[in-house]
């Protein structure tokens, strides 16, 4: 049988991965796939850096439109990234008859609803394995492997920059400005690092991992989104000393009301297996209620681990291309017309646990009113540590930790209690949760 042929858009990082892994396993993959997968047409701007990688192996053209008008080309793999000209080439791709492999996280997020239905109609698939966790293939695991389970909740390490630079952190006593500095030094953040910093990149696989979970429309729109640029080292130090880490995770949750859907920093208990999860290496843990909790480990990005989850999807399309488009498996794990249209819910109804840290005078008193506002808010109290403050002996760092509630009961307990005169600067507030 003849190699199912490829057109390759974008010839980055990623795609220079996808080109080479699938040249160099390319018997292994023909053994797996039924037929062999060839990358025959490349369009990338640079056209003669193009050139100079791929050789005479496959066609280099700088508009991707000469591959979707080629009618030898049945897949194309969109490496762009962004939401403008990548959403107009998947889209007229798909209208040409072509299925899609993309690693296109945020495209998916905010114009999936729009994809999808565009795919269903024209009888091709969208792959999408590699939009979230790069070589980490939680997205077969969520939408087939765990397909018998009710997903309780979802909790992933899905950003490697961030991870890193909270990491370093912790490791080396840095302030966020300098872990930021290692980071772009080493190649782990971009010059502009504010979609990951800003928790935007976390968010968008947030999203596709909640719509896969609970059968409900992407609605990236309604994510609740915190990055780490406030997060200070003495509140990554005071964690510690407590027995948690903090981490940026992407969460998101079954509740009777609704769907959470949030990305902050959040404290874990440091025995927990993700919590442990260091540097720019990626991890996701999933509740389910027939296997329990799984957790799943690996390289979040890079050229190689997220070509991997790229060619893996080419290997699924060819293998199933042919069959009639009601048996493949959906797009977002259930049937098209089984989607529920279930409310994300506002982070204000949000239920979660929290740490705060105040810095209050050192004087009588002062304890008994805070936790007289906390119990007024029926908020209840796991844990207490004083500290001396680093600004004066008459100050002490007063840091909380409380048993779950309402966002919005503890927001109300903020702002009362930082209208205490013996409150002395911003309380600090960064939720937590066991992971149990």
């Amino acid at each position: 049988m003849e190699p199912i042929q490829v057109g390759l858009f974008g010839i980055g990082t990623v795609g220079n991965g996808t080109f080479q892994v699938l040249a160099r396993n390319q018997e292994e993959i023909r053994r797996r796939a039924g037929r062999g997968i060839e990358i025959t047409m490349v369009a990338d701007l640079d056209v003669e850096r193009a050139k100079a990688l791929v050789g005479d192996r496959a066609k280099v053209v700088s508009d991707a439109r000469e591959i979707i008008a080629n009618p030898d080309i049945d897949i194309v793999v969109e490496l762009i990234g962004g939401y403008g000209i990548a959403r107009a080439l998947v889209m007229e791709a798909i209208a040409a008859g072509k299925h899609v492999v993309t690693a296109n996280k945020a495209l998916l997020a905010v114009h999936g609803g729009e994809i999808f239905a565009a795919a269903r109609d024209k009888g091709v698939m969208v792959a999408f394995e590699a939009a979230v966790a790069g070589g980490i293939p939680i997205i077969k695991a969520l939408r087939e492997g765990l397909t018998a389970n009710r997903i309780e909740w979802i909790a992933g390490i899905i950003n490697g920059t961030t991870n890193f630079i909270l990491s370093e952190m912790r490791d080396k006593g840095l302030d966020f400005a300098e872990a930021l500095q290692d980071a772009q030094r080493l190649g782990y953040a971009e010059a502009d690092p504010t979609f990951d910093i800003e928790g935007v990149d976390a968010a968008h696989k947030a999203t596709l991992m909640s719509a896969i979970a609970f059968g409900i429309p992407v609605q990236f729109d309604k994510a609740h989104v915190e990055g780490i640029t406030g997060l200070q080292a003495v509140d990554i130090r005071y964690a510690e000393q407590l027995g948690y880490r903090i981490k940026l995770l992407g969460i998101t949750r079954r509740r009777a009301a609704g769907i959470e859907l949030r990305v902050h920093p959040t404290l874990v208990p440091a025995k927990r297996l993700i919590a442990n999860v260091e540097g720019a290496m990626n991890a996701v843990m999933v509740q389910a209620d027939a296997v329990g909790t799984t957790l799943y480990y690996g390289k979040g990005a890079g050229s190689e681990p997220t070509a991997s989850a790229v060619i893996a999807d080419l290997v699924d399309i060819t293998r199933l291309q042919t069959a009639d488009p009601s048996s493949r498996v959906p797009h977002l794990a259930f049937q098209p017309d089984e989607l529920h249209a279930t409310a994300v819910l506002p982070i204000s109804e949000v239920i979660t646990a929290f740490y705060l840290r105040l810095q209050v005078a050192d004087e009588k008193g002062v304890l008994a009113n805070i936790t007289r506002i906390l119990a007024d808010c029926d908020i209840s109290i796991d844990a207490v540590l004083q500290r001396e403050s680093a600004e004066g002996e008459c100050q002490t760092d007063l840091i909380i930790l409380t048993h779950e509630t309402a966002e919005g009961s503890m927001r109300g307990a903020l702002a009362s209690m930082q209208a205490l005169p013996t409150v002395l600067a911003p309380i600090v507030s960064i939720r937590k949760e066991e992971l149990a």
